[in-house]
């Protein structure tokens, strides 16, 4: 059943609108953006940790990223990723830089999103 709650950080995504590549998704009750193909960007309005933007990104990056936007940080579930709450005083900031990596194609965002799993259904031999 599709959640009828808007997602007040979808503005976040407009920077995208332009680009044929891009797509928006539903994911963990929130909505993702890809480009190019790449999982990119997570925005989450839901309660704590789910407030905020997730940049997905391999941990082998987070370094440099943290490194030019000090309020990037672990997400404390998804740990492979970077987040910054909504509530941070830098929140404005990071997404305006992060957009601007992603619409510049910056190796350091973006990942391979895993391949849906079939259903038991779908994976049973055929008659």
């Amino acid at each position: 059943m599709p959640s009828t709650i808007r997602n007040s950080l979808v503005w976040i995504f407009e920077a995208f609108e332009r680009d044929p590549t891009y797509l928006r998704k539903r994911m963990f009750g929130s909505d993702a953006a890809y480009i190019d193909g790449l999982l990119c960007l997570v925005a989450a309005d839901r309660d704590a940790p789910w407030n905020g933007l997730l940049v997905c990104t391999s941990q082998e990056r987070h370094v440099v990223l943290i490194e030019e936007m000090p309020a990037l940080r672990p997400h404390p579930v998804l740990g492979k990723w970077l987040y910054v709450p909504q509530s941070d005083p830098a929140f404005e900031d990071v997404v305006a830089r992060m957009t601007s990596l992603v619409l510049a194609r910056d190796w350091r965002v973006g990942v391979e999103p895993k391949p849906r799993r079939r259903g038991r259904k779908d994976s049973l031999p055929k008659p």
